[in-house]
């Protein structure tokens, strides 16, 4: 049988996805509310030793569309997905995906460089890699000798 860790910070990430989606207005199927309202992306936040990488799904979204701030510790992304006007060759059935401004806010932890975070965007993912601060990442530490402490 495995050891599994406990993670409380993945429980309330869930918690807070599930607030945002019952009280997320453009979800409900409505296309007056899908369109020109507002919309939350989904978003994945991971871990390495080096870093935390967060993940946000931005499909039909253009880069010059996403602006990434960071205020007071806080990592904010804000966007738009435009819908395309209708035109006398083709017009809307049905509309099902949300379009509009989204905007996402996520407080930094404080192992993290502020200065170093970078962002990407490829193939509709947006990944912000935020590094650790040196001081903060985990290292070794040898095991000296008891003569070489009590020499001191």
């Amino acid at each position: 049988m495995g050891s599994e860790r406990h993670d409380p910070t993945l429980d309330l990430l869930k918690l807070h996805d599930r607030m945002n989606r019952m009280f997320s207005f453009g979800r409900g199927g409505h296309e007056d509310d899908l369109i020109g309202g507002s919309w939350t992306p989904p978003c994945d936040i991971l871990e390495t030793k080096d870093s935390v990488i967060l993940h946000a799904e931005l499909p039909g979204v253009k880069e010059k569309d996403i602006d990434i701030a960071i205020e007071n510790s806080v990592l904010t992304l804000r966007g738009e997905r435009i819908l395309e006007k209708e035109t006398e060759e083709r017009s809307y059935h049905r509309v099902e995906r949300a379009y509009g401004h989204f905007a996402r806010s996520f407080t930094l932890p404080r192992t993290v460089d502020p200065e170093r975070i970078s962002a990407v965007f490829r193939d509709g993912v947006l990944e912000v890699k935020m590094p650790k601060r040196e001081e903060n990442r985990p290292r070794s530490i040898k095991i000296g000798l008891n003569k070489d402490i009590d020499a001191k």
